[in-house]
């Protein structure tokens, strides 16, 4: 599976992005998938995932109520819907597809990993 992250860009404060992470080669309708980010000098960070089917969604905590994550197989893809963004939501965002149908807040969970996409929120 490759996949590749689209939608960062520059946003103020308080503002909204909706992040897309589509696969190609093949679908990952039947894969967990996770969006994680980094920002400079830091570890990457668990964001959000979402299991096969859409059922199960885990969130990080400190993007909870603020960040949505969902999934269209039909498109092959997975969205990560930000609002109320913060000057720490800064980073560039990962997303990445498992294997197994389920998701997981860690990093060793997934086997496939996008480019990266920035996302940077000014104060």
């Amino acid at each position: 599976v490759q996949l590749q992250a689209y939608g960062g860009g520059l946003v103020q404060a308080g503002g909204s992005l909706r992040l897309s992470c589509v696969a190609s080669r093949r679908t990952f309708s039947n894969n967990g998938v996770g969006w994680f980010r980094q920002a400079p000098g830091k570890e990457r960070e668990f964001v959000a995932a979402i299991s096969w089917n859409g059922g199960s969604t885990i969130y990080g905590d400190s993007v909870k109520g603020r960040f949505t994550i969902s999934r269209d197989n039909a498109k092959n893809t997975v969205y990560l819907r930000m609002n109320s963004l913060k000057p720490e939501d800064t980073a560039v965002y990962y997303c990445a597809a498992a294997r197994s149908s389920y998701s997981s807040t860690l990093n060793s969970h997934y086997n496939y990993w996008g480019q990266g996409t920035l996302v940077t929120v000014s104060s």
